[in-house]
C-alpha cells in the first residue's frame, strides 16, 4: 500500500534533502541484485532517519535488521565521532554487500555487523544505546522491545518500521496472520508502556518514534 500518491511523494522528495550519492548507488544496486528491494528504506524515509539521528547525536546505535545497509548508513550520519553502530541481521548472503558500502562511507570503522538471531545477540552487547531502529521479523517486535528496554537510558529513542503493515492493522484480522497480530500488540505496547512516549507517523509503511521517559 502507498500512503502517498506517486506525484505527491515526488514533490515531498524534491523538497527534502537530496539522497547522498553513495546511497543512490546502494539504492540502485539493491533494486538490481537483491530480492524484495521494497524492503529498502529509500530516499524519504532515509532522510527522516538521518534527521532524527542528527537531532539526537547518539553515541551508540542499535539496528535490528540490516538488509543491504541503507538505513544503517542514514542513522550513522548523526552518530558522534567516537560512536558505534551495531547492526544485526540473519541473512549471511548480504554481509559482503553491506560491508562494501559501509567501507565506502566515512563510518566504516564505526559500523559493526552481527550475524544471527538478534534475541541471542543483543544480551551479549555490553552497551547502552541512545538510538534503536527496529526493522526485522515483525512477529518478534514485542520481544525486541522487551530485550532492548533494559539497555536504554532516559531520553533514548526507539524507531520502529513497518508498523502500519500495508494497512493491515486497520483491516479485518485473519486467524493465520501472525505478523499483523504481533504488530497490533506491539503498537499497543508502545502507546501504553509507562517508560515510553510514542508518536506513529504515516511515513512510507508506518514509522513510530518512541522516547524513553524514565
Amino acid at each position: 500500500m502507498d500512503f502517498l500518491s506517486e506525484k505527491l511523494n515526488d514533490y515531498v522528495e524534491k523538497h527534502s534533502q537530496p539522497e547522498p550519492e553513495l546511497l543512490q548507488k546502494l539504492n540502485r544496486e539493491t533494486w538490481q541484485k537483491v530480492l524484495v528491494p521494497r524492503m529498502l528504506s529509500g530516499h524519504l524515509q532515509g532522510r527522516v532517519l538521518s534527521m532524527i539521528s542528527k537531532l539526537i547525536q547518539p553515541i551508540n546505535i542499535l539496528e535490528i535488521g540490516t538488509y543491504t545497509g541503507y538505513s544503517a548508513l542514514c542513522l550513522a550520519e548523526g552518530m558522534q565521532h567516537n560512536g558505534e553502530l551495531h547492526t544485526i541481521d540473519i541473512n549471511e548472503e548480504l554481509i559482503d554487500f553491506q560491508r562494501k558500502y559501509f567501507d565506502e562511507s566515512p563510518f566504516g570503522k564505526q559500523i559493526f555487523q552481527h550475524l544471527g538471531n538478534a534475541l541471542e545477540i543483543i544480551p551479549k552487547l555490553d552497551k547502552t544505546f541512545d538510538l534503536v531502529f527496529i526493522d526485522a521479523d515483525k512477529n518478534n517486535y514485542p520481544n525486541y522491545l522487551e530485550i532492548i528496554l533494559p539497555k536504554l537510558k532516559k531520553g533514548a529513542v526507539i524507531l520502529s518500521d513497518n508498523v502500519l503493515w500495508s494497512g493491515k492493522v486497520v483491516e479485518d484480522l485473519k486467524d493465520d496472520d501472525e505478523d499483523t497480530k504481533a504488530l497490533l500488540h506491539y503498537n499497543k505496547l508502545l502507546n501504553e508502556h509507562p517508560r515510553l512516549e510514542t508518536v506513529l507517523l504515516p511515513i512510507r509503511d508506518g514509522l513510530t518514534i518512541s522516547r524513553v521517559v524514565n
